[in-house]
């Protein structure tokens, strides 16, 4: 399977900056078992207590972010396996705010939110390594708007990517 970039009829303008951070990428199916790493490298050191810190007071903390890295996760995962299986019927939003509030991710130690990713991250590397170049072109829709799966698979790595620059430009600095 080879992978190319999506066209922007592919995806919801909403989703450019995570398809755009992807490809900053020199390979985009690479950066998907990278990323696991990366995260694990970044915040694997961190106690649960610093991973409650909050760069301000509206602001989610690292575990609420990291929660809601795997949320997405599992909701783009979710997308792309249906979008990937020929499934035409649309697939609706979900509210972000409202997942990390009901969650409770303060009160999970951050080894399991990161094990979570990790879990989620294999299985999806397993359904992409699998598709063949008809099914990376296929389409349905998501939150109202066109989808494919090679946009989604970008979409996994951009989302990770934008969390990822937020950790070092904004928690990194009030943890150290």
């Amino acid at each position: 399977m080879k992978l190319t970039a999506p066209t922007p009829e592919e995806y919801a303008t909403f989703y450019d900056g995570y398809v755009q951070l992807a490809f900053k990428r020199q390979e985009v199916l690479a950066a998907l078992p990278a990323q696991i790493d990366e995260l694990k490298t970044a915040m694997g050191n961190l106690s649960d207590e610093k991973a409650r810190y909050r760069f301000g007071s509206e602001e989610w903390s690292i575990k609420q972010m990291m929660g809601h890295v795997n949320d997405v996760e599992r909701v783009f995962s979710y997308r792309l396996l249906r979008v990937s299986r020929n499934d035409a019927t649309p697939l609706p939003g979900f509210e972000q705010n409202g997942f990390v509030n009901a969650a409770n991710f303060d009160d999970w130690k951050m080894s399991d939110l990161l094990a979570e990713f990790e879990h989620m991250r294999r299985a999806v590397i397993i359904n992409i390594q699998n598709m063949t170049d008809e099914t990376i072109l296929r389409r349905g829709t998501a939150s109202g708007a066109a989808i494919s799966v090679r946009a989604l698979i970008h979409m996994l790595v951009g989302h990770v990517d934008h969390h990822m620059i937020s950790f070092r430009e904004n928690y990194l600095p009030g943890i150290k």
